[in-house]
């Protein structure tokens, strides 16, 4: 064995090189694996213990029973429901169950 200055590991045309990065990609995917694991796990325990989070409607269950009352009146735009309830369009309106946007 001798050493050789200047010279590096991870050269990808030496087979010492080719086996080092095999490795290191190896030990990536792995880590890459076992978080995906950890955080699926953390996500199921929080949704059991019903602390899952989220972004939450801008609207109380109230005021979304009234908005899709007065949408399935036929009698208002979707663009006039948004701008009484202060909402967007397309997010808390198209989030109203059943309600089209």
């Amino acid at each position: 064995m001798y050493l050789a200055l200047g010279a590096s590991v991870n050269d990808p045309s030496d087979p010492m090189g080719k086996i080092f990065f095999n490795i290191l990609a190896t030990f990536a995917e792995f880590e890459a694996d076992l978080i995906r694991m950890r955080t699926g796990e953390s996500m199921v325990i929080a949704w059991v213990k019903g602390k899952l989070r989220g972004k939450h409607s801008k609207l109380s269950d109230r005021q979304s029973r009234e908005l899709r009352r007065m949408y399935d009146t036929g009698d208002y735009y979707v663009s006039d429901l948004a701008e009484v309830f202060s909402v967007s369009q397309s997010t808390d309106i198209a989030r109203c169950k059943g309600c089209r946007a």
